[in-house]
């Protein structure tokens, strides 16, 4: 059992390099493995699995816990008998003294944590408000298992690799996996905000998954008790909040710097960073020679008017080609956004320097920044007009032209790569642009918006919907306006599956701590009550986080559209990668895969080659499973 545990611990060696250790109880059957990444308290005091005072409780925990010094100074004052000062302690210690729930309920920060009682005989799973940081579980035979990421129980001896058809249609639809679902059927994703008890005769599955802060109810309260004062008071007030989740993420006992976009969102954080600190803050972005996708210049420029210690590194085609072959190992789940490739490689330089940043993260879905929302709530106005019935109809009748075009004017030989004239791939966009009709409220519009394909099954053999994030309406935020209904949808599907999945993995990949002060619940529940003119105008969304940046950086640095942060992939596919794309989704290896269907995803290919239509969103998802598989050689 110990040795078990050791060897899992060990796979994430690269989440915490800087020390491990395991604890067994043998009698009981329990064993805990933990890695330390060593942020605050460097000293033994800090080591992991930790015992509470009284040696009930023994805990293995991820994370970091911002306002820790708080409940530290509560629980001093009430006796505890601290023997060090990390944020692990003070969290075992408030779990002792107060109870999980009054636990929970008094820290702010990013974790996911498994504390076992030894008087009661009770495993306790708990992750945080917003899904920072991962949780997996499950029963595998008769052994129940949890780790950070799935790589850990694969070394298991009982874990069992059968892959969840139907996380794999969800993958293939939307590019990321959504909570609880999992790539193995077996194994879920704790919720955000949730925690789970185990007891020695729980029979799996059974035991309930309670949620201890719902964003889907605190949206529905912050939106029925909205803010009324003025748009210069919000400002005051989200400037005070924002600083002081910034200031206590500047709290570290190691070197700590931030990732620099040039952005809203990440010059606001570096802006705030620099006026509190007493010397040069380490920033870092990364570059393009491409115009399109480099943002670079802008971060540079921003850097030099705040007086940051700046790094920047421009990449070539052949450096981010070079990443593609690690993805299926860093992101261990199939991951299918292709901006892990630059986000990976400004972790990689920034781990050379620092071992904390602050990002920008969440600003988007915190304050509506991204363009589907004036463009999904224009949409939704005119689409509930119409009868659904009505709009589902046009929507199949625009798909079936689209395949009737593809199949009258399909060239001889598309891999020959010769373009298709525009008047012949007309009914493939207008297929497209009429994906978003089968939407049956807000939330339908973004989940069209972020699909691939709204028939997955056409794609993975065998598959049907699971119950996701992306589709239990139960976990929606109900009766709220559409653009509140819309960032809710982001907040809980989006940002959690792909967003913070991209970052921490990432930025844990190479041993890197990415703390996010956007997304502290006092910002995000703040944010929820301000008035939708608050948050869009005229130049995009953001409204109150722009005039807030204004107080750091001037207009002139940040006052232009907003880039993805991404690669020019479709071009890729076609060219440096296409002999890589070629051996991943030939008609044998699909075949004998058996999870894919062959001739949907070679239509797909010959239709991109010939730029009938840009497949790129859809095949990298395919290539990113496809070479996941091959390289966890898993069973069906």
């Amino acid at each position: 059992m110990s040795q078990n545990a050791e060897a899992m611990a060990n796979c994430l060696r690269h989440r915490g390099p800087d020390a491990g250790g395991v604890w067994t109880d043998v009698e009981i059957g329990v064993a805990l493995g933990h890695r330390r990444l060593s942020i605050i308290d460097l000293s033994a005091a800090g080591a992991q699995p930790m015992c509470s005072a009284s040696g009930r409780y023994v805990m293995a925990y991820n994370g970091e816990i911002y306002n820790w010094a708080e409940p530290r100074d509560r629980l001093a004052q009430e006796g505890y008998p601290f023997a060090g000062h990390s944020d692990t302690e003070v969290l075992l210690a408030a779990i002792e003294r107060w109870g999980l729930q009054k636990a929970l309920d008094s820290i702010h920060g990013m974790f996911a944590f498994a504390v076992w009682d030894r008087e009661t005989r009770e495993l306790t799973l708990a992750r945080d408000r917003v899904g920072k940081k991962p949780l997996y579980y499950g029963w595998c035979g008769d052994a129940f298992m949890f780790a950070s990421e799935l790589k850990a129980l694969r070394v298991h001896p009982e874990f069992d690799a059968s892959i969840d058809r139907n996380a794999l249609g969800h993958f293939i639809q939307y590019a990321w996996i959504s909570e609880p679902l999992s790539i193995y059927k077996n194994i879920r994703k704790l919720q955000p905000g949730a925690c789970i008890t185990i007891k020695a005769d729980t029979a799996p599955w059974s035991a309930p998954v309670n949620r201890y802060w719902a964003a889907n109810r605190v949206m529905e309260a912050a939106r029925a008790q909205p803010f009324t004062g003025s748009f210069e008071q919000a400002c005051d007030r989200l400037d005070g909040i924002l600083t002081e989740s910034v200031s206590e993420r500047m709290v570290a006992d190691v070197d700590l710097g931030a990732l620099l976009s040039g952005g809203i969102d990440s010059s606001t954080v570096v802006g705030m960073m620099q006026k509190h600190s007493d010397r040069p803050v380490k920033t870092f972005s990364i570059g393009f020679d491409e115009k399109k996708y480099n943002e670079a210049e802008y971060a540079s420029a921003i850097a030099k008017y705040l007086g940051t210690d700046h790094e920047e590194l421009y990449v070539t085609p052949a450096d981010c080609l070079d990443v593609i072959g690690d993805l299926p190992g860093i992101y261990d789940e199939p991951f299918g956004d292709i901006s892990q490739v630059p986000t990976f490689l400004v972790s990689q330089m920034a781990a050379r320097q620092v071992k904390v940043v602050l990002t920008g993260d969440g600003g988007d879905e915190t304050f509506a920044g991204y363009k589907h929302y004036p463009e999904g709530l224009a949409q939704w106005r005119w689409l509930s007009k119409l009868p659904h019935g009505l709009r589902v109809a046009g929507a199949d009748a625009t798909a079936a032209l689209g395949e009737l075009s593809w199949k009258l004017f399909r060239p001889a030989d598309p891999a020959a790569g010769k373009k298709v004239s525009g008047w012949r791939k007309a009914g493939g966009k207008l297929a497209r642009q009429t994906r978003g009709w089968r939407a049956e409220n807000p939330q339908g519009v973004l989940a069209n918006h972020f699909a691939r394909t709204h028939r997955p099954e056409a794609f993975v053999i065998g598959a049907q919907q699971g119950i996701s994030n992306m589709v239990d309406a139960d976990l929606w935020a109900q009766h709220v306006d559409p653009l509140s209904a819309m960032r809710h949808f982001d907040y809980t599907g989006y940002m959690v599956g792909d967003i913070l999945v991209k970052v921490d993995r990432a930025s844990m990949a190479v041993g890197l701590e990415a703390r996010c002060p956007i997304l502290d619940t006092r910002v995000t529940e703040f944010a929820w009550t301000l008035p939708n003119e608050f948050l869009l105008a005229k130049e995009g969304g953001k409204r109150v986080l722009r005039s807030v940046l204004e107080r750091y950086v001037p207009r002139e640095y940040t006052d232009r559209p907003k880039r993805g942060f991404g690669v020019p992939i479709d071009d890729w596919l076609r060219g440096p990668l296409r002999d890589w794309v070629e051996e991943l989704i030939s008609e044998q290896n699909l075949r004998e895969g058996g999870y894919l269907v062959p001739a949907a995803v070679r239509q797909l290919w010959e239709q991109h080659l010939c730029r009938w239509r840009n497949h790129s969103n859809i095949l990298w998802p395919i290539l990113m499973f496809q070479a996941w598989y091959r390289e966890q050689g898993v069973s069906a």
